[in-house]
């Protein structure tokens, strides 16, 4: 009996109507990357692991994919020394940020700097597969590196704005700053659980308040340190209101008032630059990759019930893990997969994206498909996208064949439109019929468009 196909949990295959809708996220995506200056690379699938790891913090760790070494992977294993390290060199690329630096790195004297560069590629996680979150998945990554100016900040959230104007997706711009997380360790009296205390609050959506708190204690912090941060994580108010109210609870901590002045600027920023998407501060947000110092940003949906689809940072030590330190950088990812499953749910994809076929010219038989060769040609160099349908069946089989592919011009050419060197098209749609004189493409197209 054959095995029944079936594909890996946390994957998806996509259909010719599923690759229209999401070639139209690309296509838009890309098209505000480039009005914005960014160019295109790319990364191998695969990087060492040597890259990888102690980039993402042991939560990330733990979700790498690692690649089995080729041919005997076993054959001259150290039972003394760890088994991993040993049999797996490689992994799958989890984010485009990190492989990004080490690109930076690599090709550093190939650059001019600051680099403006954005990338569409999968990435995979070895994550427990759920609504809205999937093994393998597509980001688009747009980095600015080479600079430490907040205006690179600025826009990235004017590219936020404009690609989910153009998606008509409403949606919340959060912004925080990793220097105010850090703020916030220091006057809690745990300098050195940083981490722990931004992995924890970065749950605060998903957990909620309660659940945090009993991470944070269950991470070493006291009753009274946590007691310390919670009115700072239900903080309410405007942006300007809350960089206020913190400034008075963070006089003591140098790095945590850095990142309130960083945050009252780029808001300045982002009032002189009209930003139509509504942004706010969210000192809750935490971005749980550490690899961040600076301004972190998460956008929200605010129509459709999932994770956030776009989020991203500033980072200043990255590339100096690879070699090349003082090289800051700051980017954000768009989160394609998510951001498909909110158009669909909406509703919000164009019609028009049901077929790449705009005409469909039905097999009437031999003579009639030499009549018409040339004229498909013809639609085809002037960019229309054009159909024959391979096999001399019934009209019903081809009208079919066109209404199921939602193709909305079909043109029956038969023995007497030969005769009078005619083209018969027919919207489908609307039901109109026209004849055209078969040289005259240019009045085909115009009726078509």
């Amino acid at each position: 009996m054959a095995q029944k196909p079936s594909i890996p949990k946390g994957t998806r295959d996509f259909g010719q109507q599923e690759m229209a809708e999401r070639n139209y996220i690309f296509d838009t995506v890309r098209s505000v990357f480039r009005a914005c200056g960014y160019a295109q690379i790319e990364t191998p699938a695969q990087e060492n692991l040597s890259t990888l790891l102690g980039k993402y913090g042991d939560e990330g760790d733990k979700l790498l994919f690692r690649i089995l070494n080729s041919g005997d992977a076993f054959a001259n294993v150290d039972q003394s020394k760890p088994l991993t390290p040993q049999v797996c060199e490689k992994g799958l690329r989890y984010d485009l940020t990190v492989p990004f630096a080490r690109y930076v790195v690599q090709h550093q004297n190939e650059l001019s700097f600051p680099f403006k560069r954005f990338q569409i590629q999968p990435v995979w996680r070895a994550d427990r597969p759920q609504k809205g979150r999937y093994r393998e998945f597509y980001q688009c990554d747009v980095d600015a590196i080479g600079s430490k100016s907040q205006l690179c900040e600025l826009e990235l959230i004017q590219i936020i704005d404009k690609v989910f104007a153009k998606l008509d997706i409403n949606v919340l711009v959060k912004i925080n700053n990793r220097k105010v997380l850090t703020g916030l360790a220091e006057i809690c009296g745990f300098p050195d659980k940083v981490v722990d205390i931004t992995v924890a609050i970065d749950k605060l959506d998903k957990i909620g308040l309660d659940a945090v708190k009993a991470e944070m204690m269950e991470k070493g912090l006291t009753e009274q340190a946590v007691s310390v941060l919670e009115p700072i994580l239900t903080l309410s108010g405007n942006n300007d209101e809350k960089i206020a109210a913190m400034r008075s609870i963070m006089a003591s901590s140098e790095t945590g008032m850095k990142g309130l002045d960083e945050l009252e600027e780029l808001f300045g920023y982002i009032k002189a630059a009209g930003i139509n998407t509504a942004t706010e501060i969210d000192l809750s947000l935490a971005r749980g990759l550490n690899y961040y110092t600076g301004a972190i940003f998460e956008v929200k949906a605010l129509d459709w019930q999932i994770g956030s689809i776009c989020g991203g940072g500033r980072y200043d030590n990255l590339t100096g893990i690879f070699g090349l330190p003082d090289m800051s950088g700051v980017g954000v990812s768009f989160g394609a997969d998510r951001i498909y499953d909110v158009l669909k749910g909406l509703d919000k994809f164009p019609k028009d994206l049901r077929s790449s076929t705009r005409i469909l010219f039905a097999n009437m038989g031999q003579n009639e498909l030499l009549y018409i060769l040339p004229l498909v040609s013809s639609l085809r160099d002037a960019g229309v996208s054009v159909e024959i349908y391979p096999d001399s069946s019934k009209l019903k089989k081809q009208f079919d064949y066109a209404d199921r592919k939602a193709i909305p011009f079909l043109s029956i050419t038969g023995e007497n439109e030969v005769a009078q060197g005619i083209v018969n098209i027919k919207n489908l749609e609307s039901g109109e019929q026209r004849s055209f004189p078969k040289d005259d493409v240019k009045s085909m197209i115009e009726w078509m468009a």
